[in-house]
């Protein structure tokens, strides 16, 4: 398994998390200390910041698991697509997610996208 496909899968793994501790150190272990995350909702610098769109998110989508797609990559940049939606049923929200790495490996940057999202949300 490549680095990159490792990192993708702790990063929907961090996105799963609800308890918050771990949850925290996940996006430590994943995430550089001054990483920016931007998609259609919410644009947030840093741990605290991102730490707080996971869990506002868990929270309009309680219950509800991410899951990872196909991961196509090269040098430091990767792309995703993911799902929200319950366990074994169908996907609420679909999206994808551009990643940018560091010379240590950590997402420095996060470019997300909307591609299915439900009436009101």
């Amino acid at each position: 398994m490549s680095d990159i496909q490792q990192l993708a899968e702790q990063y929907i793994a961090l996105w799963n998390e609800t308890d918050p501790a771990a949850r925290r150190a996940a996006i430590g272990a994943v995430f550089a200390a001054d990483a920016r995350y931007t998609d259609p909702l919410a644009d947030v610098t840093g741990p605290d910041a991102l730490d707080a769109v996971v869990g506002a998110v868990q929270a309009q989508f309680a219950g509800l698991v991410f899951t990872l797609g196909p991961v196509d990559a090269h040098h430091d940049i990767a792309r995703f697509t993911w799902e929200l939606g319950p366990a074994g049923g169908e996907s609420l929200v679909v999206g994808f997610d551009v990643i940018a790495t560091g010379e240590d490996g950590l997402i420095e940057r996060v470019h997300g996208f909307l591609d299915k999202v439900p009436a009101g949300a």
